[in-house]
């Protein structure tokens, strides 16, 4: 028995490395779509091209355009002198916020009345907007606040009292809440699903294209051992592709990682089992191994959408939230994000692994029935 899943295991090797440019895609291309996805996936918001359009020219006007400005969340580009001006400029997309005050603010603040600003954003990126007008409220309510104490201040002729309750903020997770420390880690569940699925899914139908498969008919391997024989060699593509994935992570990006890795990399061989699973039942269905590329990408951009790596699960509607229960992605990213940010133990994540396991052992039954040794 180990004598044949041997020579399987050799035979796909040679077959997977014998070419240098598949060497580059199963071990290079990891890093570098690391690399890319962590400078490019991010919500964090800095520099937004932004437009002042002040009409009052009041040092009170100035000081809440320099608040803007040194706040690091907006680039004032463009300093307007009409407003009509304004509407060109976002429809071209030059500017993502306007920030407009009218004649009167000054005075309307040293009166104590209202002084209204408004605050113009392109809502075409409904997250981006959201985060503008909060990072926007934000700034103009931090000013107003020194407004009042200024002006508590001059008419009681005494500093103001501290206010009763001081509220202190403290992140227990991520405490700098940057956005990579929470996608990076995830990056590591897209990419091994991707390389896996698109190994595994070619491996039955290779051999049925370019005739093998009659030989292994004849041979005295069992439907386990083919199986076997197929997925331990992805699966070992699949630890080093993890073990790479980390270390840029934590070397390059320096995101934490506060769990053990042991246990990072048992959530991972459960992971496979799912992903290689999915994988060779792609392959045992298919004819071709351009029908195999195909279904391995129809399968794979509903799975990461449907994971929670970018959107969160809860705000999915509950129909689609029960079909997540059959996402391994879903788990494993729950089983990575706690590793690499929480630091916690299998006491934890015990759920998410047998989840995974089950998931991963029903793929591999189905593959293996699927499997047929009298079947081209």
């Amino acid at each position: 028995m180990f004598e044949r899943i041997w020579h399987m295991l050799k035979k796909e090797f040679i077959q997977t490395f014998c070419d240098p440019r598949m060497k580059a895609v199963i071990f290079a291309m990891p890093v570098v779509q690391t690399l890319v996805f962590g400078y490019a996936v991010t919500t964090d918001i800095r520099n937004v091209p932004t437009a002042i359009y002040d009409q009052d020219r009041t040092p009170q006007s100035r000081e809440l355009v320099a608040r803007f400005s040194g706040s690091g969340y907006f680039n004032l580009v463009f300093n307007l002198e009409d407003a009509a001006q304004i509407s060109p400029l976002l429809d071209r997309g030059e500017v993502k916020a306007v920030v407009r005050i009218d004649q009167g603010f000054g005075a309307d603040l040293e009166t104590g009345r209202m002084a209204p600003v408004q605050i113009l954003v392109d809502g075409s990126d409904s997250n981006t907007a959201g985060k503008i007008l909060n990072y926007a409220s934000q700034i103009t309510s931090d000013y107003g606040e020194q407004v009042l104490l200024h002006r508590a201040m001059l008419l009681s002729g005494a500093p103001p009292r501290a206010s009763p309750v001081e509220l202190e903020t403290r992140s227990w997770f991520n405490p700098n809440l940057e956005s990579r420390n929470y996608y990076v880690p995830g990056v590591i569940a897209l990419i091994v699903m991707l390389i896996t699925l698109m190994l595994s899914s070619m491996a039955v139908v290779r051999e049925k294209e370019i005739g093998t498969i009659e030989q292994i008919m004849v041979t005295p391997i069992t439907q386990a051992e083919f199986i076997l024989g197929k997925t331990v060699p992805f699966a070992l593509i699949g630890f080093v592709d993890v073990l790479l994935i980390t270390a840029v992570a934590v070397f390059w990006f320096e995101i934490p990682l506060y769990g053990n890795i042991l246990l990072l990399l048992g959530g991972t061989a459960l992971y496979l089992m799912s992903t290689l699973g999915i994988g060779l039942l792609i392959s045992t269905v298919s004819r071709t191994q351009q029908q195999a590329m195909m279904s391995t990408f129809f399968f794979y951009f509903p799975a990461v959408l449907l994971s929670g790596f970018m959107f969160p699960i809860a705000n999915m509607p509950s129909v689609i939230q029960w079909v997540t229960y059959l996402n391994p992605l879903r788990y494993f990213l729950v089983i990575v994000r706690g590793i690499f940010l929480k630091g916690v133990g299998s006491a934890v994540l015990w759920p998410e692994m047998v989840a995974l396991a089950v998931l991963g052992t029903v793929m591999l039954l189905l593959a293996m029935q699927r499997f047929r040794k009298t079947q081209a």
